[in-house]
């Protein structure tokens, strides 16, 4: 689930709240607010696995990049072994080479910027949409812990209702 979608829904869960007359306080819904949370906790793992799979893919890449880079080198190798007398091939294949070796790096150095910058703006993302979640939290817990309940309704003893004193008009009069 998406962890924004999530921030929206909490959102909205405050502005449809119940306002409490002459306060910025708002009433919602615990089970509902609980919901969202559990959601938002499930979700975070979720956001948490796919920076742990691009990172894991750039990996892949990186390991890739040099397994061919190695497999070009060997095979320049081996045509430099087969044309040692050659040495107009020599010089051709060892620049060939150098230069695949250097574009391989080129690349994985790349995709390790590439790679380091998405973790880096979802992670930012992920905590500052957690941080506002937390301040939500905090304020509305600040405001129950400083707005207890007021005193309990009189009981039916407490309450003293006299009886009225007129007497009905008479319809028909």
């Amino acid at each position: 689930m998406d962890i924004m979608r999530l921030v929206d829904d909490l959102e909205d869960l405050v502005n449809n709240g119940s306002r409490i007359p002459f306060t910025a306080s708002v009433i919602v819904n615990e089970d509902d607010l609980y919901e969202i949370i559990d959601q938002m906790r499930a979700s975070i793992p979720v956001e948490i696995k796919e920076a742990r799979r691009t990172e894991a893919e750039r990996q892949r890449i990186l390991s890739h990049a040099k397994e061919e880079a190695d497999r070009l080198v060997n095979m320049a190798k081996e045509k430099i072994m087969a044309a040692v007398d050659d040495h107009e091939i020599i010089e051709a294949a060892k620049s060939h080479a150098k230069e695949t070796i250097v574009q391989a790096e080129q690349e994985a150095w790349q995709l390790k910027i590439d790679s380091h910058t998405y973790v880096t703006d979802n992670l930012s993302e992920l905590e500052e949409t957690l941080l506002k979640l937390l301040t939500t939290v905090r304020n509305g817990l600040r405001h129950l812990q400083q707005n207890p309940p007021a005193s309990p309704p009189p009981s039916a003893q407490e309450i003293n209702i006299e009886p009225s004193t007129s007497q009905p008009e008479d319809a028909d009069e």
